[in-house]
């Protein structure tokens, strides 16, 4: 039984216990599930660099994220002025950055993050959004380990 600042959650990894410190508001859902509002981060495993954005209202909805910088260091997020008051921050230093990874069953050397629609974190006020961006450097598919175009 969940205790009063708690939430219990169906995943497709099982059934959790949640404190409601580690839920997310996502004032604008996420493109293509724009009705859902609220998520939380599961960690995969200990030594794995994926986790798990869970929606709290639809079990079977939990997305593959990961930072994009354990896979590449030059990944420039913009975060429009609106986009700044609605997560709280005033610089895109006090968010984490996560990006929805792609892994083709069976064929993890095939995995892909999609640098077009970052998710932003403000962990401290505990909103998200995602921001999609119009940098012709970022696809929707990356490989890691693929160069990544510089500026011009």
């Amino acid at each position: 039984m969940a205790k009063k600042n708690e939430r219990i959650v169906e995943t497709r990894l099982g059934r959790l216990t949640l404190p409601e410190e580690r839920v997310l508001q996502f004032p604008r859902g996420l493109i293509g599930f724009g009705d859902q509002r609220e998520f939380t981060l599961i960690q995969v495993r200990e030594d794995s660099p994926f986790l798990v954005l869970q929606s709290l209202d639809n079990p079977s909805l939990g997305l593959l994220v990961a930072d994009p910088y354990s896979f590449m260091t030059e990944y420039e997020v913009v975060i429009g002025e609106a986009d700044r008051r609605l997560l709280g921050i005033d610089s895109r230093e006090q968010a984490t950055v996560l990006v929805t990874v792609t892994i083709p069953q069976g064929m993890p050397e095939r995995t892909t993050l999609n640098l077009s629609g970052p998710i932003v974190v403000n962990n401290e006020a505990r909103v998200g959004l995602q921001i999609p961006q119009t940098d012709s450097r970022y696809p929707a598919h990356y490989t890691p380990g693929m160069a990544t175009p510089k500026k011009s």
